[in-house]
């Protein structure tokens, strides 16, 4: 349980400051087609008897790098899309070819969270660490590309470029990540958590910091609630980000329909009303 514990706590972190990104630039469709393609590399390398992260990593950058050329001539929504579809074909047959079908589909999609390996727990650490460090470093050109591009090519930053080193940044994460808690699940901390951050926060470092609380929060009350009830911890982390996203959209209703209300202001002997 303690390598559920650390191991879980890193990919939230990873996966709270990587979403805020994701959300930001509108790449929420590539972060859910990514960590999902991905899994074809990992039941292609157990099929030949790699390791299954040498494997997430080779479908995950070459389906950035795929997103990110492709992008340059279609819609990307579109290119996506295809990327996607092609992986998980590619995915179903090589999962034909193993005799433990059912169980490394399952794995692969949710992880195995409650099984984390003391060996597995310096290699996510060491992942996680240098995405953590990349974003850094593209931090304020990236911030700038994807709240503001037009005004990002002007000051010579390329979007193109940012937008490639992005999604490289987001398969390293992936390739650390699936084995552990799974494509889906990886999906639901990046994007659930961050869209409700953006809500209740509007300056980036708030809302990038309180986007990994929440994804914390979320993996941690999900393990708590798997371990008593023995219900699946996808279930519990999908269930609880979409909560923290809906209270996000409710904050923000209520707080546009305050500012609807007119305000009057009437000046009488310097009185402010």
């Amino acid at each position: 349980m303690m390598n559920t514990w650390i191991a879980a706590s890193v990919v939230a972190v990873i996966a709270g400051v990587t979403g805020f990104f994701a959300v930001l630039r509108g790449s929420s469709f590539a972060a859910h087609a990514i960590p999902n393609g991905a899994f074809a590399g990992a039941a292609g390398a157990g099929l030949l008897g790699f390791n299954v992260i040498w494997g997430l990593a080779v479908f995950a950058v070459g389906g950035a790098l795929g997103i990110a050329a492709l992008g340059r001539r279609a819609r990307q929504d579109v290119v996506t899309a295809l990327a996607l579809v092609l992986m998980l074909g590619i995915g179903a047959l090589f999962l034909s070819f193993s005799t433990e079908y059912a169980e490394v589909t399952y794995s692969l999609l949710f992880g195995e969270v409650f099984g984390v390996s003391s060996g597995v727990l310096l290699p996510i650490t060491v992942l996680g660490v240098i995405s953590v460090a990349i974003l850094a470093l593209m931090y304020r050109p990236l911030l700038l590309s994807s709240a503001l591009p037009e005004i990002a090519e002007t000051r010579g930053i390329s979007s193109r470029r940012m937008e490639l080193g992005f999604l490289l940044v987001m398969a390293l994460a992936t390739s650390m990540t699936v084995p552990v808690v799974g494509a889906l699940l990886m999906f639901a901390l990046m994007i659930g958590p961050s869209a409700a951050a953006r809500s209740f926060a509007k300056r980036p470092g708030q809302a990038m910091a309180l986007g990994v609380g929440i994804a914390l929060v979320t993996v941690w009350a999900g393990i708590a609630a798997s371990y008593q009830t023995n219900w699946p911890l996808g279930f519990y982390v999908g269930v609880i980000a979409a909560g923290f996203f809906l209270a996000g959209q409710v904050w923000t209703a209520l707080r546009r329909s305050g500012l609807r209300h007119p305000v009057v202001y009437a000046r009488a002997g310097g009185i402010r009303i």
